[in-house]
């Protein structure tokens, strides 16, 4: 080996090693930067016999679009949980002390109780107390049954928004990738930014990558919809800001195609706008539709009727109308109207004893016509009627005949296998988002033990060009020497 190509081995080693601390430097810089991607400095030969280095990502696209998908699904499955439990924790959490179904069990104990002493104005007054916690607890309930419709609303609007703004990023971010994909300039910097918008994407709306020439890339939401393609789809959504049970909200439309809402506990949905859209269109209206009926079975249950054939009018439970609700059907927002009859509520000037004797609605409904004390056939009844089967709507997703005391059970069943399953799918899919999380920071990510060796390697390499410098040097003042 002459000594110019010595010279020029030297050179090229420093300039190679000069570039490797480069990048080994800003991979030790961003040690723990989940949304980095981990360069190479790779040192490779011309054809021309020179060697020059290579800077290479650790790009995992089939591990990224994985991730994509995990995070999408735990997204989605975390939201519809936090709906689920804020339903819950409505009833009173796990034991449920502040549900219907449990006043009404309270309800039912009282008025065995008076049937069993029915002179007592005490006990008398006791089942009122005991109605009106029922009443209270179907009017508490749906409040916050449409409170979380409208929160959950709100939600939807500011998540169109994010991502409206994340797509508008996103298409500045890829257009420069293609360009400097195009041109042979480093786009690296950039890549990383697009993986982290879309992971931010996925967390919004569940997404299916397709990659085009030049790195260009398209995305079409989890059922199909084209989401981004050269330029942004638009993400609509009009906001209802009052909630009750006769409102229903606005479709979130993708491109003109509206967001399917996620189906079961176990949701099918991927991102958070389609448990949202779930939990507001499905899965509170039909709690509300249940919370409606059990208010209409009471006030079937407890109806006056007319001894002389007049017709049947609410008793113990009314609501503003006056009129008893058609069996089976549904009347929205009953739930939220229904109250105790002030002619039974003594704080009210009503009286207690009516239940008793009958006449809440006047003489022609008095059953004790002889003002016994000891009368108990009303009592008996409405005993009866809150334990006897009838009929309701299958909108409830409940079975379609049963007790109201069943029906109210039966409701908190419904709600506490949904958020069950809820549960236990929120813990796999993030047990599954973890997995794949470490999986794609094993590939990806910067290891800083890793690093270090690396850099320990290029310092023995600059050692080696700085010692053959130095060998070149000495051997050029010896040629001097010599021709002194």
């Amino acid at each position: 080996m002459s000594l110019a190509s010595s010279l020029n081995t030297a050179n090229s080693i420093f300039r190679n090693t000069s570039q490797q601390t480069s990048v080994i430097s800003t991979n030790i810089a961003n040690t723990g930067n989940e949304n980095y991607v981990r360069r190479d400095a790779v040192v490779t030969q011309t054809v021309y016999g020179f060697s020059t280095v290579q800077n290479e990502r650790s790009q995992q696209m089939a591990l990224l679009r994985q991730m994509a998908s995990s995070t999408a699904q735990q997204s989605a499955q975390s939201t519809l949980l936090d709906g689920l439990t804020t339903l819950s924790n409505a009833l009173g959490g796990n034991d449920k002390e502040l549900s219907p179904s449990n006043y009404l069990a309270n309800l039912q104990s009282s008025l065995q109780a008076f049937a069993a002493a029915p002179g007592e104005y005490a006990l008398a007054s006791t089942v009122v107390t005991d109605a009106i916690d029922v009443v209270n607890s179907l009017n508490n309930t749906t409040k916050t049954t449409q409170k979380l419709r409208e929160d959950t609303d709100a939600q939807m609007f500011q998540q169109v928004e994010s991502l409206n703004k994340l797509l508008a990023e996103f298409k500045i971010v890829n257009d420069t990738v293609v360009r400097q994909t195009a041109t042979g300039g480093n786009a690296d910097d950039y890549l990383d930014r697009r993986d982290t918008l879309l992971k931010e994407i996925s967390k919004i709306v569940g997404v299916t990558v397709n990659m085009r020439d030049n790195s260009d890339m398209v995305l079409y939401t989890y059922d199909g919809t084209t989401l981004f393609e050269t330029e942004p789809r638009e993400v609509s959504f009009a906001r209802t800001f009052t909630y009750d049970s006769t409102v229903s909200g606005n479709a979130i439309y993708i491109d003109g195609t509206a967001v399917r809402a996620g189906v079961g506990g176990n949701t099918d949905g991927q991102g958070s706008l389609a448990s949202l859209v779930q939990i507001r269109d499905v899965i509170a209206p039909t709690f509300q539709t249940q919370l409606d009926e059990i208010a209409r079975g009471l006030i079937e249950a407890f109806q006056e009727a007319d001894i002389g054939g007049g017709g049947e009018l609410p008793g113990l439970f009314t609501w503003p109308t006056g009129t008893v609700p058609l069996t089976g059907t549904v009347e929205p927002g009953l739930a939220a109207l229904i109250q105790v009859n002030p002619a039974v509520r003594s704080d009210s000037g009503g009286d207690p004893m009516l239940i008793r004797d009958g006449g809440i609605n006047g003489a022609a409904y008095v059953q004790n016509v002889d003002g016994s004390s000891g009368f108990t056939a009303l009592i008996n009844s409405y005993v009866d009627e809150l334990a006897a089967n009838r009929d309701f709507s299958s909108d409830a997703d409940l079975k379609t005949s049963a007790s109201v005391l069943s029906f109210a059970s039966n409701s908190i069943g419904w709600l506490e296998e949904l958020r069950s399953n809820a549960t236990t799918a929120n813990e796999n899919k993030q047990a599954l988002y973890e997995r794949t999380f470490q999986t794609y920071s094993s590939k990806t990510a910067v290891s800083l033990d890793e690093e270090l060796s690396m850099l320990l390697d290029v310092e023995q390499s600059y050692k080696a060009a700085a010692k053959l410098v130095s060998t070149v040097d000495e051997m050029l003042k010896a040629v001097m020497d010599m021709v002194r």
